[in-house]
């Protein structure tokens, strides 16, 4: 081969080269274009699946937080009172927050015959742990007119020989001359009798809530029972 023909086949492959050359760092540059593209798709498509699942985690937690405060708000709270007197199931009763006099009265099976029922507020809301105590009409009679009802012997229901007032038959105002009983204990040592029954011993008016040692000890010798 000349010196001319060879001068000619390298101009032929540089020329060559030459032209493949941009085709090249195109198609490279392209297909970073496209990995770049795919990647930031891929990214976007991971962020948006991350922020479902946290939003869904989320709104569970607010729904379980929601049905825990919604079930702490359907607990309903309630009152437990002593319903004594004149009433036909005398007892102690749980009623519902907020309930009345009447409604602790009615869960008692209503008043008894011969009950007082104009001496209560039976509008009054009631207080945990309180005592309703249900008057007799013959109890509210007594208490009005000075406890001057006597028996057919002259005496007083709740009198006794010596002077000593029977705690098991003796009216509200009868007790209520009590030194240190006042209406309030009058009607709590009646609901006690008729709740649990008569006294066994003066004692048991210890069981009444308000009289003490030191009330016991001022009544004892003034009280009896029978």
């Amino acid at each position: 081969m000349s010196f001319t023909e060879e001068a000619e086949s390298w101009r032929s492959k540089a020329h060559l080269g030459g032209a493949r050359l941009p085709v090249l760092v195109g198609v490279t540059a392209i297909a970073a274009l496209v990995l770049v593209f795919a990647g930031k798709a891929l990214f976007d498509a991971a962020s948006a699946d991350a922020f479902v699942v946290e939003r869904e985690g989320q709104e569970q937690a607010e729904g379980a937080q929601a049905e825990g405060e919604g079930e702490g708000a359907g607990e309903a709270r309630t009152v437990v009172v002593h319903v004594g007197g004149a009433v036909a199931e005398p007892g102690v009763r749980e009623l519902a927050e907020g309930s009345r006099v009447q409604d602790a009265v009615e869960a008692s099976g209503g008043f008894a015959e011969g009950a007082a029922s104009d001496a209560l507020n039976l509008a009054r809301v009631l207080a945990d742990g309180e005592q309703v105590v249900v008057p007799t009409l013959e109890e509210v009679a007594g208490s009005q007119d000075g406890g001057s009802s006597t028996t057919e012997a002259g005496s007083s229901p709740g009198a006794a020989s010596g002077g000593k007032v029977n705690i098991n038959r003796a009216s509200v105002a009868e007790l209520d001359e009590l030194p240190g009983v006042g209406p309030s204990t009058a009607e709590k040592i009646v609901a006690d009798r008729e709740a649990n029954g008569p006294f066994s011993t003066i004692e048991d008016l210890k069981r009444v809530s308000g009289i003490g040692d030191k009330k016991y000890e001022d009544l004892a010798d003034l009280v009896c029972v029978g």
